[in-house]
């Protein structure tokens, strides 16, 4: 993590921790004057009873721990979180790599690929549920791809740059008024940082706080709005950008083994800016309300930890390693993460009859553990979408049908595998087809390596209108849902 400040000594930082001070101070406060003023009532009621006094004075004792009540309940009150818009990179046709494309390179390419890589490969591609329409970036199109520092640099600005100009004029905000700036990248981590090229570019404050995400896989993108959630109730009134992407020119890999060769197949470019605010005016303009972020991890589990790896072959050519365990870690700290999250939203009716059915499992051995039905709370699912096969096991976990899981199956065939941005491409087709209306809730679920899984919960604060205009989705949106996942 980076704090970008030109400055030796820094205000913000006193600010902040002046900030974390008060708050804890205020909390205090309000207990201890809570508490006062129980004792004191408590003491003034025995009294009057003991001195027969009138029924005014019973009166003024309710009033008076009403008072109490309220004071402290508004002095404790956590201000709203507001995920005030987002925007997505829509990828230039000239990216555009189709099948027989990407095999024909990969074959001209001797040195790197035997015949059975190149079957390997394509074999992935035709049943990797992605269509011809997806993108990679310039650097890989040549033959043989650069791979050079410098090309992860030019990507980095072509997906980062479009999306926060697009995202400053859907808010109508500067780059002067950001104060926190997040950013996930899992596999380029240059220097200066991402960061640093970002808050160059738009000339950002000296004092904004600026922070690197990396390593993190495809539930990036939740950790880091959750790492916005928890930054935004010690900043008040602050703006927070997070910035989602994978750079995949320093990500290709030219070797033979097959548990490396899968991700040459399936990563597509993609980004995503989201705005997020505690502001009072944010109420007015923001899509949707931040409800609730939660994440769990077994990264303390050796086969876990090692399912999905960077690391080198036997060539010394360095690729990212997926194992026979991926499926079951991913299956385990899935199952980890909605049980937590189950037992904070699901109503009691589908708690009791989840606890039912790990009794009747552990006396009994019954026919299995009760799979609570989330669509009682959730309207719209934002499911991780690297593969048919991975969307599919996670909506049999969670009950789906196959409208739950549209928006995933679509954007996996448009823009294939796009690492953590694909969530904010699904929601972006949820507003496309005009789907979420106000009060709905939606779940976005990241599941990515060490194993970790995140989810936040958000609240559609109003209606979304004319979106089908604008966006990734806009010239395409008109062909979709197909039905060609069967």
């Amino acid at each position: 993590m980076e704090a970008t400040s030109k400055k030796s000594h820094d205000p913000v930082n006193e600010c902040t921790n002046f900030t974390l001070l008060s708050n804890h101070l205020l909390s205090k406060l309000s207990y201890f004057l809570f508490l006062c003023s129980i004792i004191l009532a408590t003491f003034a009621q025995a009294f009057s009873l003991l001195q027969n006094y009138e029924l005014i004075f019973h009166f003024l004792f309710l009033c008076f721990l009403l008072l109490s009540f309220l004071l402290t309940h508004f002095l404790s009150k956590l201000s709203p979180i507001y995920l005030v818009d987002f925007s997505c990179l829509k990828p230039p046709r000239c990216c555009r790599v189709p099948f027989s494309t990407f095999i024909e390179n990969a074959s001209l390419i001797e040195s790197c690929f035997d015949s059975e890589s190149i079957d390997y490969m394509q074999k992935v591609l035709y049943s990797s549920g992605q269509s011809e329409e997806t993108c990679v970036p310039p650097s890989l199109l040549y033959i043989p791809p650069k791979t050079q520092n410098i090309e992860s640099i030019k990507e980095a600005h072509m997906v980062l740059f479009p999306i926060m100009d697009d995202l400053f004029v859907k808010t109508n905000i500067l780059p002067i008024d950001i104060d926190i700036l997040i950013l996930n990248c899992s596999g380029f981590c240059p220097s200066p940082s991402l960061t640093s090229i970002v808050v160059n570019k738009y000339c950002m404050r000296s004092d904004i706080k600026s922070y690197n995400v990396s390593g993190m896989g495809c539930s990036a993108s939740v950790i880091c709005i959750d790492l916005a959630h928890n930054l935004l109730r010690v900043h008040k009134n602050a703006n927070v950008i997070v910035l989602s992407t994978e750079i995949l020119s320093n990500g290709w890999y030219p070797g033979k083994e097959r548990s490396k060769l899968h991700l040459n197949c399936s990563f597509r470019m993609g980004s995503a800016a989201i705005l997020l605010s505690n502001k009072k005016e944010a109420s007015k303009t923001a899509k949707y309300k931040l409800v609730r972020s939660l994440r769990t991890q077994r990264a303390f589990d050796d086969k876990a930890y090692f399912a999905c790896r960077r690391e080198e072959d036997s060539d010394g050519i360095l690729g990212v390693t997926l194992n026979k365990d991926v499926v079951q870690a991913a299956g385990e700290i899935l199952l980890s993460n909605i049980s937590t999250l189950g037992s904070e939203i699901l109503p009691v009716s589908e708690k009791f009859w989840y606890v039912v059915s790990m009794i009747k499992e552990r006396f009994i051995k019954s026919e299995g553990i009760y799979v609570p039905d989330f669509k009682t709370v959730i309207q719209h699912f934002i499911l991780p979408c690297p593969g048919r096969g991975v969307i599919r096991g996670v909506g049999k976990r969670l009950k789906l049908g196959e409208r739950d899981m549209e928006a995933a199956w679509m954007t996996l065939h448009r823009f294939g595998n796009q690492s953590s941005s694909s969530l904010w491409y699904e929601l972006a087709y949820l507003e496309a087809k005009e789907k979420v209306q106000k009060g709905d809730n939606i779940w976005l679920l990241g599941i990515g390596s060490g194993f970790k899984c995140s989810s936040v919960i958000l609240k559609c604060n109003r209606p979304k209108l004319g979106e089908s205009n604008k966006g990734p989705w806009s010239d395409c949106i008109h062909q979709y849902p197909i039905s060609t996942f069967n």
